[in-house]
């Protein structure tokens, strides 16, 4: 096989896994989202500004995910452009929630991923503003 088809071969099935991810994150489906994950996974959220915290394997990134849900049920990240090119893949994304008053609000941002072996290694967030 070429290095071209190779390259083409990981950056579909690194596009696969990023669906996959981002699915079920907008079933708020934890169990999911975690199958999608490498067992080393390092997820880097957005807040606190200005770096974010850090989560690092599966129980601590899982932790998180359980706890965000509960705090946004009606959280849903819509894909606004993606890219990838071999294992990285980036994601520009519009991220709504309603707050308990019933005030709608929103966020856009990218997330920059790593993916290893078919599962998301790195999810590192960003945001606007």
């Amino acid at each position: 096989m070429s290095a071209n088809v190779t390259e083409e071969m990981l950056t579909k099935s690194t596009l696969e896994a990023i669906q996959r991810f981002n699915d079920a994150i907008n079933r708020h489906d934890v169990d999911a989202a975690m199958a999608a994950m490498t067992e080393d996974c390092v997820f880097e959220n957005t807040y606190p500004p200005p770096d974010g915290e850090r989560y690092e394997g599966q129980a601590a990134v899982r932790a998180f995910w359980e706890r965000f849900f509960v705090s946004s049920p009606h959280a849903t990240f819509e894909t606004e452009d993606i890219f990838a090119c071999g294992d990285r893949c980036a994601v520009r994304w519009l991220y709504r929630w309603v707050e308990a008053d019933g005030k709608r609000g929103h966020v856009r941002g990218v997330d920059v991923f790593r993916v290893r072996d078919g599962k998301v290694a790195e999810k590192f967030s960003y945001v606007k503003g």
